[in-house]
């Protein structure tokens, strides 16, 4: 069984794809981009601003599907500059206490609506 998870408190998809998707007691999140809920636009004043951003969008979806970071199994971001990749990971890594995630961290080429970093993640229930 699959339910589709939406969160009020993170901008609407921009493309034909979910937040999340909650599959048995698997969550798997779309990757988030730093848009502000109000406006849908990209938010871009700094890198650690921009990512905290993401974060915040991410800890909504799995808000909304029942769970936390601490049930966070694997992530993946994307960065348009890997020069970015401390500060990135500064915001990141304050977002989890301990026993962190599987990661993957790949610069891409050009993100959605020109953005600096996105995240994707799959959770897990325990």
């Amino acid at each position: 069984m699959k339910k589709v998870i939406l969160s009020p408190d993170v901008p609407a998809p921009i493309g034909p794809y979910s937040q999340g998707l909650l599959v048995g007691d698997t969550l798997y999140m779309s990757g988030q981009i730093a848009l502000d809920v109000s406006t849908n636009k990209i938010h871009k004043v700094s890198i650690k601003e921009e990512t905290k951003i993401v974060m915040e969008n991410l800890k909504a979806v799995l808000k909304e599907a029942g769970l936390t970071f601490d049930n966070v199994v694997k992530t993946t971001i994307f960065l348009s500059d890997m020069n970015t990749f401390v500060q990135v990971n500064e915001v990141y890594s304050s977002y989890f206490t301990s026993e962190f995630p599987a990661r993957a961290t790949i610069q891409a080429t050009r993100l959605p609506k020109d953005a600096n970093v996105e995240i994707s993640m799959e959770a897990k229930k325990f």
